[in-house]
């Protein structure tokens, strides 16, 4: 139990230092003359509070860092398993999210009102239900694992597509439901779009087939079902923008593909390394 504490609070430290440099990295980021020895003055509060004097100076910044180490903390914590049981899983993991949503919903207030909250705390949801579904993916593909090595499941199916199947719910999210909100939610400048392209994409895409690769190999049914889900997205958005979308397609197929074949590479090596 002590070294469970220690764990989480060595992770909780870490994270919360990470934070506070992120803050810092942000406020030079909005304020690119601050970094370059331009004639912007650095101020913390410029990006955190609402560019306005509703907050004091030292006590805003004093809050502001604060707000930034505790989300740190959050993400730090979250990398551990909360639980071995079903039941204490589900209570540690919605405290954890009510605490997660609580900090940034006081973060998005001071700095941009209560009227945006929703554009903040919708995609905080999805991205945690994203890496809830992938890690209950995980667990299930451990379980048939475990179950094959005592005999108790079938042989591998044609093409893996039964071992595909519990990472097409995590498909779906990524490629379909996740873009859809964010774009509905995104405004004339699409930051929320230009992130998942570039970044939520390529980094879930490459994880998850990485992920499936390794359990059960070459699974070529999972990345075109990614490429699937994605065009579904890309055929949608139509009825509501006009961004071009297109170079979501091949990110999606390339991304999931590699990571698929890179574990079934690490899954050919470490069964060679088990025979006997």
């Amino acid at each position: 139990m002590e070294e469970i504490k220690r764990q989480w609070l060595v992770r909780a430290l870490v994270g919360g230092s990470l934070g506070l440099a992120c803050c810092v990295l942000v406020g030079f980021v909005a304020q690119p003359g601050a970094l370059f020895g331009g004639t912007l003055s650095y101020d913390i509060r410029d990006f955190t509070f609402c560019f306005d004097s509703r907050v004091p100076e030292g006590p805003g910044t004093a809050l502001a860092l604060l707000l930034w180490f505790l989300f740190g903390a959050e993400t730090g914590i979250a990398t551990l398993p909360f639980a071995d049981s079903g039941r204490e899983l589900v209570v540690r993991s919605l405290a954890h999210f009510a605490v997660t949503a609580a900090t940034v919903s006081v973060w998005v207030v001071l700095n941009f009102g209560v009227i945006e909250l929703p554009f903040f705390l919708i995609p905080l949801a999805l991205v945690y239900a994203l890496v809830w579904l992938g890690r209950w993916v995980g667990w299930f593909a451990e379980v048939a694992a475990i179950r094959a090595k005592l005999g108790l499941a079938p042989g591998p199916s044609l093409f893996h597509w039964r071992e595909s199947l519990p990472y097409v719910g995590f498909a779906f999210l990524l490629c379909l439901a996740l873009p859809t909100a964010l774009r509905l939610l995104d405004d004339p400048t699409p930051v929320l779009s230009v992130m998942y392209a570039w970044l939520l994409l390529p980094v879930g895409g490459f994880m998850s087939g990485l992920s499936l690769g390794r359990r059960h190999g070459s699974c070529p049914l999972y990345p075109a079902s990614c490429a699937l889900f994605t065009l579904a997205f890309i055929l949608t958005a139509k009825l509501y923008t006009n961004m071009a979308d297109g170079a979501l397609i091949p990110i999606a197929l390339v991304s999931t593909l590699a990571g698929n074949l890179a574990g079934a590479a690490r899954h050919r090596v470490k069964k060679g390394a088990d025979a006997p």
